[in-house]
């Protein structure tokens, strides 16, 4: 199956590649792997939520963003070398800005890991690392990072 025609099936847009917000490029190939950047979850040019995760962002919708981080993801891949050429997800590494005492980090990537899950089925199982941290770039609840395999 072609993984564009998965998407029109399901009814997901490839959003515009999100504009980088410092010195370095959405995606980079090599050999038979793309390395996105991190991506946050911009919709339409704008960051959806700034906060905390367990403080001004609720668990809930940190997980949406993670998915829409994982969307921005999948859009740089595409831009790069076509969401067809992938053969598999390998990892994802995802990061949410988190409150004191917050640990629900691997339920809110869960939702970066269940979009892709949706869109290439077995071949989007993947390796997975979920990291709270102090702050992320612009306020950012959430960001994340995709490694794909290719043709």
């Amino acid at each position: 199956m072609k993984w564009s025609a998965r998407l029109d099936e399901l009814g997901i847009e490839l959003p515009a590649v999100a504009a980088p917000v410092a010195a370095y490029v959405p995606a980079v190939r090599t050999g038979s792997h793309v390395y996105t950047s991190g991506q946050l979850p911009f919709v339409g040019g704008e960051l959806a939520a700034t906060g905390k995760v367990g403080a001004e962002v609720s668990p809930e919708e940190a997980k949406q963003h993670a998915r829409t981080a994982a969307l921005n993801g999948l859009a740089a891949v595409h831009a790069l070398v076509g969401i067809d050429s992938v053969v598999r997800v390998v990892k994802v590494v995802g990061y949410v800005a988190s409150s004191e005492g917050f640990g629900g980090q691997p339920a809110v990537i869960n939702g970066a890991s269940e979009l892709l899950g949706e869109v290439f089925g077995e071949a989007g199982a993947h390796a997975r690392a979920a990291v709270g941290v102090a702050e992320l770039p612009l306020g950012a609840p959430v960001e994340v990072e995709l490694i794909v395999e290719v043709e």
